[in-house]
Formats: C-alpha cells, structure tokens, sequence
C-alpha cells in the first residue's frame, strides 16, 4: 500500500491526464506559463521538503567527487527554477510572452501525452520511503522540465551540469549541446527527448562550477 501525504486530489493517472489536457491547450509561452503556475501551487512545503528528501537521498548514492560536483545543479534544476517560475508569473516585464509562441507546439504536445504515463514508469521498488513513491512528486519534475525547456528554451538540464564520464551540458551563445542528449531516445520518459538542447559529438570544454 503506497501513502500519499499531500493536500489536494489523489494523483492517479486520470487526474493528472487532466493536467496534462489543461497545459496542452496553452498556444504561446505565456499561456503555458500561467497554467504551470496554477498546478505549481498546488505543491506545498511539505511536498517540496519531500521532493527535496528523494533528490538528498538520490544524490548520496553517487559516487564522490561526482556526487559533489552534480548536487547544486540538481538543486538548481528543480529548485531554483520552481522560485523562477513563480517570481515570472507575478513579473510584468514578461508580459510579452503572453503573445511569443511555443517553440514547437507538437513537440509540446507530444510531451503532455508522454508525461501521464512517464509519471508512472518510474521504478521505485527500491524505495524505502514510501512518501517518495508519489505520482505528484514526479509529476512536479515533468512541470519544472516544462517550464524551462518550452517557455525558457533551455535545457532540461541546466547548461554547466556535468555527466559521468566529464561530460557537461554546454552554452554557445543563446544554442545548448549535449554530447549524451539522443542517448535515451529508448526512455520514452526521458526529458531529453524534449529538450532544445542539440545533440553534439565534439568534447565540451570543461564547465564552471556551480556554488
């Protein structure tokens, strides 16, 4: 038996098919943007101190220095853009996305018919806690993701993030380059699938580190 602590509806797959329906309607990066909004406030601290709990204790299984060079970007890949998230829906100067289109609405779309069922692809078997075993918590992930690769146009993965093997997410100017980006094309849940970054066989040069 799984238990959900969290306020609102349960998280089934219907449920959150009727998320996914509401945000596949958005037309433009401001549309987008305020429908994001609307399910992102539906997490409470709670949820958040519980999604903060499984990202601690994924990164602790990492190997070091990895682990340590990984963990402010992982932070910075959920957290940080939840609070932009939030300060850009109350920010006027961005008002202009309102009318800015979405890079590739059927990619978008493809997307949303993708996340109710990767919501429920993710083996937790392993897992202990069974408040980290939360169809919202991974739901939260997929509205992040979202939000910086459909409305930002950036990567899934924050540039600068490293990989194993010394491998990072690089900016060029205003492009993005993955070396590993198609390498999960087999991972229909994989947000790199999605992500604006391309994909590139040069070495990137060595990231600056993230404080």
């Amino acid at each position: 038996m799984k238990v959900y602590l969290s306020e609102g509806p349960d998280y089934s797959k219907e449920h959150i098919n009727r998320i996914a329906g509401r945000l596949q309607t958005a037309r433009t990066k401001g549309e987008l943007l305020r429908l994001l909004t609307g399910e992102i406030r539906h997490y409470t601290l709670f949820d958040l101190q519980i999604i903060g709990g499984r990202l601690n204790s994924e990164i602790e299984l990492l190997p070091s220095p990895y682990r340590e060079a990984v963990r402010p970007f992982f932070r910075a890949q959920l957290f940080d853009r939840h609070h932009q998230l939030l300060a850009m829906d109350q920010a006027p100067a961005h008002g202009h996305l309102m009318n800015e289109p979405l890079r590739d609405r059927e990619l978008v779309a493809k997307y949303w018919e993708m996340v109710p069922e990767g919501c429920f692809a993710w083996d937790d078997e392993g897992e202990r806690n069974p408040y980290f075993q939360n169809p919202k918590n991974r739901l939260f992930y997929y509205l992040i993701a979202a939000f910086a690769m459909f409305v930002l146009d950036e990567p899934g993965h924050p540039a600068g993030m490293p990989f194993p093997g010394g491998f990072f997410v690089e900016q060029r100017g205003r492009e993005y380059y993955c070396l590993i980006r198609d390498k999960e094309k087999e991972l229909f849940y994989s947000i790199c699938n999605f992500c604006p970054a391309k994909q590139t066989d040069e070495p990137v040069r060595a990231a600056p580190k993230k404080r």
